[in-house]
């Protein structure tokens, strides 16, 4: 996959990980799918970024998981970014279980398709 800005060490990975689960309500979700046809992603001039809406709650619970902070996700994922804007909370939930899946190859998009992060391996966590 291509996205920008590339991650150019393992150290540079690890410490963005490291934010997102700190606990520091600076850090909240912000997702930036890009659902570029596949046709113009695989090619020498292909668009940066993935195609992260099918799955993106489940992939940062893997994420969260994989460094065992998994108490902080729902901060993270619905509270901070409300409260730094000074918006209300949302009321509504979304429940996550552990529960393998694997997403599809792609998705139709029009006339193209949409090859998704992760399409074809198995992910751990689904929304219930």
């Amino acid at each position: 996959y291509y996205c920008l800005p590339v991650l150019k060490r393992e150290k540079h990975r690890v410490a963005l990980l490291n934010a997102a689960t700190s606990g520091n309500t600076r850090f909240f979700l912000g997702t930036d799918s890009a659902p570029h046809p596949a046709h113009l992603k695989e090619h020498a001039s292909g668009c940066a970024g993935c195609y992260t809406a099918h799955a993106a709650l489940e992939m940062y619970a893997e994420a969260f998981d994989s460094v065992g902070k998994l108490a902080q996700l729902e901060a993270f994922a619905s509270f901070n970014g409300a409260d730094f804007y000074g918006l209300p909370r949302n009321t509504g939930t979304i429940t996550l279980k552990r529960e393998a899946w694997t997403p599809p190859e792609s998705f139709q998009f029009g006339e193209a398709e949409l090859k998704p992060l992760r399409s074809g391996e198995a992910l751990p966590w689904r929304v219930a």
